[in-house]
C-alpha cells in the first residue's frame, strides 16, 4: 500500500494535517525570540536592563524570549525592537 504523503513536501504534509499555520507561527516566534536574544548578547544587555528599557517586568521579558510562548503583542515586540535600537517591520505576504 502506498503512503499518501510520499513525494510531497513538508508544507504539503503539514497542510494536509491541518497544522501548517500553527507550525509557521511557532517557528516565527522562535526566530523572533532568537533575534532579540542575539541582539541583547551582541549589545551586552542583560535581561534586567532589557526589561528596564522596555518598561516591563522580567517575567514579561521571559515570556517574550520563550520560543514556545506565541502569545506576544505587537506592542511588546515594538518595545523590544525600540529598546535594541531597531524598528519592528511586519508585513503580509
Amino acid at each position: 500500500m502506498k503512503h499518501k504523503n510520499i513525494g510531497s513536501n513538508l508544507d504539503d504534509f503539514l497542510h494536509e494535517e491541518g497544522i501548517l499555520a500553527e507550525v509557521e507561527r511557532d517557528a516565527l516566534k522562535e526566530i523572533i525570540a532568537n533575534q532579540i536574544l542575539n541582539l541583547m548578547h551582541k549589545k551586552k544587555i542583560s535581561k534586567v536592563e532589557m526589561s528596564r528599557r522596555m518598561g516591563t517586568s522580567r517575567s514579561a521579558l521571559d515570556r517574550l524570549l520563550d520560543p514556545t510562548n506565541s502569545s506576544v503583542s505587537l506592542k511588546t515586540l515594538d518595545k523590544a525592537a525600540s529598546s535594541l535600537g531597531k524598528k519592528l517591520n511586519i508585513q503580509l505576504i
